[in-house]
């Protein structure tokens, strides 16, 4: 090996780890599962969820990791994102479907370590049956457009 290429990568080791580091002050700290705060989920989506930031600000650009936990017979109508949505299922059975509304026989049920991803404005829906908590993974800002706008709980009184 060249003793200049030697030093061009010794550099972008530096560098990169440089880069990492400065990265992983922007982390949250590790937690068990017991220290995750909930609170109510946004009211954007219906009522009787909870929900927590694992990671990341949903109101802002960039990476944003939100756990939700529903109750059994929790129903999300359809809708769809401006950006990609990756679920994974961390406990329970969640379904999940593609479409214009609600269609229990048009949903794959996942069990816990179930994935999914729903493409940015590509319309969806989800329900669980027995109760879930999933895990969203997208980049920011969060937002939510309902195939139908009745179905949207900000817009009922």
């Amino acid at each position: 090996m060249k003793i200049p290429s030697l030093v061009g990568s010794v550099m972008m080791l530096i560098t990169a780890a440089g880069s990492a580091a400065l990265h992983a002050a922007d982390m949250p700290a590790p937690m068990q599962a017991a220290d995750i705060k909930w609170g109510p989920a946004p009211p954007v989506l219906p009522a009787g969820a909870q929900a927590a930031v694992m990671a990341g600000d949903p109101a802002t650009t960039g990476f944003v990791s939100v756990r939700l936990k529903m109750p059994a017979g929790y129903r999300i109508p359809a809708h769809s994102h401006p950006t990609d949505e990756h679920v994974t299922v961390i406990s329970g059975t969640f379904a999940i479907g593609m479409g214009d509304k609600l269609d229990k026989k048009q949903s794959k049920t996942l069990k816990a370590g179930g994935y999914a991803v729903a493409p940015a404005n590509m319309h969806h829906f989800a329900w669980t049956k027995t109760g879930a908590v999933v895990q969203v993974d997208m980049i920011g800002p969060f937002a939510i457009t309902y195939v139908n706008p009745a179905d949207d709980p900000t817009k009922k009184k």
